[in-house]
């Protein structure tokens, strides 16, 4: 068994760039490799994560804010220290109601963020 670099166990927020995800949300990748990824994605109050779906499962924690989360049709107001499940496949979106950050989990990692 191999042990990885010590780069690629440890994230340091200060060492990683933020992109721009859609207006008013960038994210910035934690950690991954091709089984997980996990991700802090930063909402301007107002901004609007569209309703979408992909292969991956996902799960995210409500780090700090408030927002409203949609999931298959159903919707619930969630703030700091709730989260919620996607299913693959699941139409889903956020509404940044107070200006905060999710911390998405995703299995597989997603390609499209690299």
């Amino acid at each position: 068994m191999s042990i990885k670099r010590e780069i690629d166990l440890f994230f340091k927020s200060n060492k990683a760039n933020w992109e721009q995800a859609d207006s008013g949300i960038t994210r910035q990748i934690v950690a991954h490799n091709q089984d997980l990824m996990v991700v802090s994605v930063k909402f301007k109050p107002g901004a609007i994560g569209r309703i979408h779906d992909h292969l991956h499962t996902q799960g995210s924690y409500v780090a700090s804010g408030k927002f409203k989360i949609t999931i298959n049709g159903n919707s619930e107001i969630l703030e700091a220290g709730d989260g919620f499940y996607v299913p693959p496949h699941a139409p889903h979106g956020a509404e940044c109601l107070e200006e905060g950050i999710l911390i998405d989990a995703f299995n597989p990692a997603r390609e499209d963020f690299l």
